[in-house]
């Protein structure tokens, strides 16, 4: 156990490290993406770079950053106490998120961890991604704001944890406080498009400039 111990987080972190935004934006147009747009790697500015027809392949590829070292970490170590993720399960996604936002590649200058966030969950806790998926459909359907959208379903998915069944503060400690930690971290990413969403200067996606009373500033992507 004490060699995954110690390889499966770093294995994770590197993964999750990958900038595919970045990657994809150089090969195929030879752009930096951290000089146009949001400046993010993410797949909301990638698709902004290349055509919103990537912006599902960028996210994907960012998904699987969480998803596929949190799966080989429960895959390899199976299930905690009480059918909860094993500890080991959630420092892997921990570990993948985190290199996601500070990508040692990248001089640790990453994306928002919500597409890395949402790969880990979908193995952590499907249940509780569900309900925060149905709040960013609903938000974003409603008010066309990619950043407010992932803004309220990071928090959906970090209360459902604390409220859906099962021991939070049990055996599925680990995961309950991962998920608290990384929808917090989520939000607080998102600091700069809060400030304006509040100013009403924040971009709606499917709107123009003039719809959105002019407002210039695009939210930057996941």
């Amino acid at each position: 156990m004490k060699p995954l111990f110690y390889l499966l987080p770093v294995a994770a972190y590197l993964y999750g490290a990958v900038p595919y935004g970045f990657l994809m934006a150089k090969l195929i147009r030879g752009v930096d993406i951290r000089e146009v747009g949001s400046g993010n790697i993410g797949a909301t500015n990638a698709a902004r770079v290349l055509g919103w027809k990537f912006f599902p392949v960028v996210f994907l590829l960012d998904l699987s950053k969480g998803f596929l070292p949190t799966l080989a970490a429960r895959l390899l170590v199976g299930e905690g106490v009480g059918h909860h993720p094993h500890p080991l399960a959630v420092l892997a996604a921990a570990a993948a998120v985190a290199g996601h936002v500070f990508p040692v590649y990248l001089s640790f200058k990453g994306g928002k961890a919500v597409a890395a966030g949402a790969g880990a969950f979908i193995v952590l806790a499907p249940g509780a991604l569900a309900i925060g998926f149905v709040v960013w459909a609903v938000v974003f359907a409603l008010w066309h704001y990619v950043s407010l959208a992932s803004i309220c379903a990071a928090a959906a998915l970090g209360a459902s944890l604390w409220l859906l069944p099962g021991e939070p503060l049990g055996s599925g400690v680990y995961r309950t406080a991962f998920g608290t930690v990384a929808a917090v971290m989520v939000i607080f990413l998102h600091r700069t498009n809060i400030k304006r969403l509040l100013a009403g200067t924040e971009h709606k996606v499917g709107r123009s400039k003039k719809d959105d009373g002019g407002g210039g500033s695009s939210p930057r992507g996941r």
